[in-house]
């Protein structure tokens, strides 16, 4: 695999450190101190912070901000002009970097394009946010969230798709133990 692919108008800071095989197109700005996986690609007029960390093989759309306090796991994809936040109270004259939230997303989530995560809340491991949904709340794995407040529809499996009630998706045929309460991957098909 090569090294980082960087497009000529992008802009990387020292002490960023990019995975083999990533591409960094147009306009996007990565931050000094934030290390981004192998295999991942960042769209047009992407920002990453400093010390942001970032998986391998995440795709993050165009006009996509990542700012410091938010973890990204490995196979995330995240839509277009999504949104996250790391304070909770902000004020333009009140100086509050020394309080972010943490948001951790977790393995394979998808977040829809301008949907919008309100930091301190977890994104469990192939989530599947919708487009233009707000998150207020801790996501559990598999969930599948839409609206604003984003309220829990379904789950979905770690394919996409969204799961019948019997838990065997109709994709890719694995099988799950859905719940009330939560969603759990058993075995592959067959």
């Amino acid at each position: 695999m090569s090294g980082p692919v960087i497009h000529e108008t992008a802009v990387v800071d020292d002490g960023a450190q990019l995975g083999a095989g990533t591409r960094v197109w147009h306009f996007t700005h990565v931050s000094g101190g934030s290390t981004i996986g192998a295999s991942c690609v960042l769209g047009q007029n992407v920002f990453i912070g400093p010390g942001v960390e970032i998986g391998d093989r995440v795709k993050i759309q165009n006009n996509v901000s990542v700012y410091a306090g938010v973890t990204i796991a490995d196979d995330v994809f995240l839509g277009p002009s999504c949104v996250f936040t790391n304070v909770l109270t902000p004020r333009a004259h009140v100086e509050r970097k020394d309080v972010f939230a943490l948001t951790p997303v977790g393995q394979g989530v998808t977040v829809g394009a301008n949907a919008t995560i309100v930091c301190g809340h977890s994104l469990g491991d192939y989530a599947l946010i919708g487009a233009g949904s707000v998150i207020t709340k801790d996501v559990a794995a598999h969930a599948v969230m839409v609206g604003n407040p984003a309220r829990r529809t379904g789950w979905a499996c770690r394919c996409g798709e969204v799961l019948p009630s019997d838990g065997v998706c109709v994709r890719c045929g694995d099988v799950y133990e859905v719940t009330v309460q939560s969603c759990r991957w058993v075995k592959s098909r067959g």
